[in-house]
């Protein structure tokens, strides 16, 4: 019995023959993302593809913390947090503030506080 989910080398094409609408890819295509854009978002969602990464942000979601704090949270070395923390800085994930000595981490905005909301609750569902 095949299987339903393989693609076939048809399967990319249009069942039934049709002109091309070119209104309709004109629109699309205005509203397509950019080159430029769309490589800026595979950066993004690359930097998202580490499970440490994400148990940060899943502890910045709860609570503004400072790095040692964090560290020992997320059962890591100080030193490896920093380094995870720079590259969520980099794509401002993150942000920061200083009090006395120690620096504070907290999510950047509430963009990036949704958008791990709505991964996590999407994870949540049933199928």
């Amino acid at each position: 019995m095949a299987n339903p989910n393989l693609v076939t080398p048809d399967a990319d094409q249009c069942s039934d023959q049709h002109p091309v609408n070119l209104d309709h890819i004109r629109s699309l295509h205005r509203d397509l993302l950019s080159v430029e854009k769309s490589q800026r978002m595979a950066e993004f969602f690359s930097l998202l593809g580490d499970a440490n990464r994400l148990r940060i942000l899943s502890a910045l979601s709860i609570q503004e913390i400072c790095v040692c704090d964090l560290a020992a949270a997320v059962k890591m070395s100080e030193s490896a947090v920093s380094h995870q923390l720079r590259a969520l800085r980099s794509m401002r994930l993150v942000g920061y503030r200083k009090q006395g000595r120690n620096v504070y981490y907290s999510l950047k905005d509430h963009h990036v506080f949704n958008l791990y909301r709505e991964v996590a609750e999407h994870l949540d569902e049933e199928e």
